[in-house]
């Protein structure tokens, strides 16, 4: 049934993101993606190869009307939204809570909160408007969702909010035939995460290296997600390092 499927992935271009749109695609899916530069999704699409049935459309995710204008182009071109992996996101540099800067927050927030507000809004408008109706919505959340990391209040706060999101979308969408879970990832191994075998801050104050894990295991895990019925759905799902400091005392 995969090979009949539209899915979006945000955030694209890089990481996570690209590796699960490149999953999507070796599953027999119809892809859609954005980001926020042409020529990286034109790499993505390159990648994919000819006979990838692919759109690629500039986006940026904390502009509402950017976010429309994607979605509709979408449409346009596949006329429904099966799928939607909500992952575009982004970090911020180190700073406790007294020392974070003003436009940094609003920044995070921007795009981690009301990007991922934006994004699925015009998913489930989609999945409620068309015929057959329905359709599964995946939030990238983190561990850090429910453990923050030191020196992150943005990103912590941020995906704190995305495991309301996600529940709120789960509730509201059952009427429709949506489904909704969300994905918490601890230490994939991308260049984003390249500095945690180097050392990362903890809890006590040190510095400890901390273990990663292969990107192709997140999306083994989401490919997973999208592929169940409409009748079920993982609302969470935690994949991680098996040794990172997450649970317990680490």
């Amino acid at each position: 049934m995969s090979e009949s499927k539209i899915a979006i992935v945000t955030g694209a271009t890089s990481g996570i993101g690209r590796a699960t749109a490149l999953g999507f695609v070796r599953a027999g899916y119809r892809l859609a993606i954005c980001g926020r530069r042409q020529h990286l999704l034109d790499e993505v699409v390159r990648e994919a190869g000819p006979e990838a049935d692919m759109f690629a459309g500039t986006c940026d995710v904390s502009d509402a009307e950017s976010v429309a204008s994607f979605f509709a182009a979408v449409l346009e071109r596949f006329g429904r939204v099966d799928v939607l992996f909500n992952n575009a996101g982004r970090t911020a540099p180190a700073a406790n809570v007294g020392d974070t800067d003003l436009d940094t927050w609003r920044a995070m927030v921007d795009t981690n909160l009301n990007g991922a507000f934006y994004i699925a809004r015009e998913a489930f408008r989609a999945m409620r408007d068309q015929s057959p109706q329905g359709g599964r919505i995946i939030n990238n959340g983190s561990i850090s969702a429910h453990t923050p990391r030191p020196h992150a209040v943005a990103y912590n706060a941020t995906k704190h909010a995305i495991e309301g999101l996600t529940k709120s979308i789960s509730l509201d969408g059952r009427p429709y035939n949506i489904a909704c879970g969300q994905i918490d990832i601890g230490n994939t191994a991308t260049d984003m995460t390249a500095s945690m075998n180097r050392g990362m801050l903890q809890a006590d104050g040190s510095m400890k290296p901390e273990p990663t894990f292969d990107v192709r295991h997140v999306v083994d895990a989401v490919l997973y997600m999208a592929g169940l019925p409409l009748d079920a759905n993982v609302q969470t799902m935690t994949v991680m390092a098996t040794n990172m400091p997450y649970t317990g005392r680490g």
